[in-house]
């Protein structure tokens, strides 16, 4: 009796023990995946959030980048800009200048020298000089040279024509726009010599047909100059 006793005493404590370890491992187990799960979470949290920092940063240095690049550019355009106009202002400075020193040279019909010249001879002698542009020898010809001008936009420069009739037989060379539009070229005419005349003038204005411009903005001639010719010239 007593050992039957002793034997379900045995089982029962048996039993409760092993109920017991089942319980904690069944408990336990899980906490422990909890606790690692919420780490792994935190640690890609972590790795996302520097990606997200990197890529920002990549964005950033690329944006900067791309900034500094577009303000160089514009640099270099102004910096063109401006050596083209110093280059265009001195070109014309020079024709202006060499112009000038002919003035009170009398006229001379087929003339090309100092001691007599006429009106393309004239033109084409500046241009030559200061310029080094070679312009066909009669006004006719020097008109069909350079990109047209309208009268409103003329510059110191330019070259502006005339004719008494169809035919373009005078030119000049614009050298002053004032600001109420008069405009003032040197040329050689029959009467003075090389003198400095308006467009105001009642005898000029009226024979005005249209100008051309045979130095470009970058202060270069225009491609399409010709050859100088040996026409007999056709001024007056």
């Amino acid at each position: 009796m007593k050992k039957r006793v002793l034997f379900y005493l045995v089982a029962l404590v048996t039993t409760v023990s092993l109920q017991s370890c089942a319980t904690n491992y069944v408990v336990s187990k899980p906490a422990t995946y909890a606790k690692e799960y919420k780490t792994d979470a935190k640690l890609a949290s972590i790795d996302n959030k520097k990606m997200e920092q990197d890529k920002q940063k990549l964005i950033d240095s690329f944006l900067a980048e791309k900034a500094a690049s577009i303000a160089n550019a514009k640099k270099a355009v102004k910096n063109s800009e401006i050596a083209k106009a110093i280059k265009h202002n001195k070109t014309i400075d020079g024709i202006l200048e060499e112009a000038e020193t002919y003035l009170g040279t009398p006229y001379r019909y087929g003339g090309t020298t100092r001691r007599g010249i006429d009106c393309s001879a004239f033109v084409l002698s500046v241009f030559g000089a200061a310029a080094g542009l070679t312009l066909p020898r009669v006004a006719a010809s020097q008109a069909q040279e350079g990109e047209r001008v309208e009268k409103g936009e003329l510059q110191k420069g330019d070259l502006i024509f005339f004719s008494h009739g169809r035919r373009i037989s005078h030119v000049g060379i614009v050298e002053s726009v004032t600001e109420e539009g008069e405009i003032k070229f040197i040329h050689a005419a029959t009467s003075k010599g090389v003198m400095v005349s308006s467009l105001n003038d009642s005898y000029w204005g009226p024979k005005f047909r249209f100008a051309k411009r045979v130095i470009n903005v970058e202060g270069e001639n225009y491609n399409n100059l010709a050859s100088a010719t040996q026409a007999t010239p056709a001024n007056f």
